[in-house]
């Protein structure tokens, strides 16, 4: 949780800090994007570190490493000390994920189990992104905007007393160092990717987005060549022999595509359209962060008396009853609606998004679960980001065509490129019009940008019928995984734990 609230705790304090440290346009858009960015980049090598070096070790000196950069981050006195410390933030953050989700795969053998615990895992990761600016704007009223950060400090710490006490430590000793070459090559076109897409949601698709995707996705192609002429590969080709670890990570980047995308809408309606502040705005989502824990924590517990396939398809048949609700908003005032939908939304997705990353590590053997849960936890960072570009692109492209004609007289040249660039920005144009004009404005602009949210929720009720007919055929003879055979990792790591514990 604390992890997903890092990605978002900075929305609200963004004023502040900008008056305080006074960042450049482009300082300011690494000091936001760089965390997340890192997550993204280093998952799958830590992953692989993980399963070498021990799960339990990297997630103590991810923890030591993270309390440091809170620490660093909260007390910055500049723009690049800030970018710093947010990207070591973010490389701590990428040994903490997939070490937690692959010891979760040690530590819990029976299957009911196993479900539940990955299925708190994803229902906190989302609890966190969303109630990131709520609590970031709660410590904006009582202390400085360095505050945000320094909540980690303590967690971190209880971290490092407890976990050499209570957590199990798992490591194959017979993995081979990390492949320098296929580390850098994996973090660079990662970066690369989500750049570019997240470029695409912003400014539209172009060059400035073009050329880093198509880096990205070279880079991708190498990398996977390259792993497949390594004795000791970075990432294992062979679990992709798995036709169940490949669907089911197929699925879940999928599934937080839609949410991610959908999500990213309607957090805009609430503050842009109905006009909520963040901290209202981050208080009407706990409803969505509701839906979501309960499918993500409810579907493991049903997995054991519904088939598995009919519980992804069916989840995600109702994903898209809550898609065709937000196809029903039509202005300000259908804030239930928006809200509701997207709970729906959220409690339909809840079982793909947990139990896809159940199978994702399930299948994968115990000496590799590591890399297969950096895999699992790469997936969704993916997906968000192509959720926003893919989905806020089409959404764009409505709200874009629907304005172009509709625009009153009045504006100059400069504000009419603005206004038609995002609703955020014609909200940001109308401030320094006449009140009539202004007013004008931002009815177009809002009722555009609401049609471009219903054409949004059409594509995305489109694509979860699909995804839920996939599920139903492709996952149909799939069981949640059962406890590990006993491997010769397996007995490598048993003196392990008696020697560290």
């Amino acid at each position: 949780m604390l992890i997903a609230m890092d990605l978002t705790v900075l929305h609200l304090a963004l004023p502040t800090l900008t008056a305080d440290l006074r960042p450049g346009n482009t300082e300011l858009l690494w000091i936001v994007d760089i965390y997340g960015f890192l997550i993204a980049g280093f998952l799958i090598p830590m992953g692989a570190i993980g399963d070498r070096i021990g799960r339990r070790r990297l997630l103590l000196i991810g923890a030591a490493a993270f309390g440091v950069a809170s620490v660093l981050s909260a007390f910055a006195a500049n723009p690049t000390m800030l970018i710093a410390a947010r990207a070591l933030l973010g490389i701590a953050g990428a040994t903490l994920m997939p070490s937690t989700l692959s010891l979760i795969r040690v530590m819990f053998q029976d299957p009911k189990q196993q479900g539940a615990a990955i299925g708190a895992w994803t229902g906190f990761f989302g609890l966190g992104t969303v109630i990131g600016p709520l609590v970031g704007g709660t410590f904006l009223e009582l202390f400085w905007w360095g505050a945000v950060f320094v909540i980690g400090v303590p967690v971190m710490a209880l971290l490092l007393v407890l976990g050499p006490m209570l957590l199990p430590e798992y490591r194959d000793r017979s993995v081979a160092r990390p492949d320098l070459i296929s580390a850098v090559m994996s973090v660079i076109g990662m970066l690369a990717l989500i750049f570019g897409l997240k470029r695409i949601a912003e400014s539209g698709l172009g060059l400035e987005s073009g050329v880093p995707i198509v880096f990205g996705l070279v880079l991708a192609m190498l990398f996977v060549y390259r792993q497949s002429r390594l004795a000791q590969p970075l990432v294992d080709l062979k679990l992709f022999s798995n036709s169940l670890f490949g669907t089911a990570l197929g699925m879940l980047v999928l599934a937080t595509l839609l949410s991610a995308g959908l999500q990213f809408f309607v957090i805009q309606y609430l503050q842009l359209v109905r006009g909520l502040s963040p901290v209202q705005a981050g208080l009407w989502s706990l409803p969505i962060t509701l839906g979501v824990m309960v499918g993500a924590m409810g579907g493991p517990a049903l997995a054991g008396r519904v088939k598995l396939s009919n519980l992804l398809a069916g989840g995600l048949v109702v994903s898209a009853l809550g898609m065709v609700m937000l196809t029903r908003v039509s202005g300000p005032s259908d804030l239930f609606l928006a809200v509701g939908g997207t709970a729906v939304i959220g409690l339909g997705l809840g079982p793909m998004i947990s139990l896809g990353t159940g199978l994702i590590v399930g299948a994968a053997p115990p000496e590799r679960a590591g890399a297969a849960s950096a895999l699992a936890a790469t997936g969704p960072e993916l997906g968000s980001a192509l959720g926003v570009a893919v989905i806020g692109s089409v959404g764009f492209a409505v709200y874009r065509s629907n304005l172009a004609d509709r625009l009153p007289d009045g504006l100059s040249a400069r504000d009419t490129d603005a206004a038609k660039d995002t609703l955020a920005a014609a909200v940001d144009t109308a401030r320094g019009l006449p009140t009539e004009v202004a007013d004008r404005l931002l009815a177009v602009a809002r009722d555009s940008f609401v049609q471009g949210l219903q054409t949004t929720a059409v594509v995305g009720a489109v694509l979860a019928l699909l995804l839920a007919a996939a599920a139903a055929t492709l996952l149909r003879n799939a069981q949640m995984p059962g406890p590990p055979p006993v491997t010769e990792a397996d007995d490598t790591a048993k003196p392990l734990e008696k020697a560290d514990n």
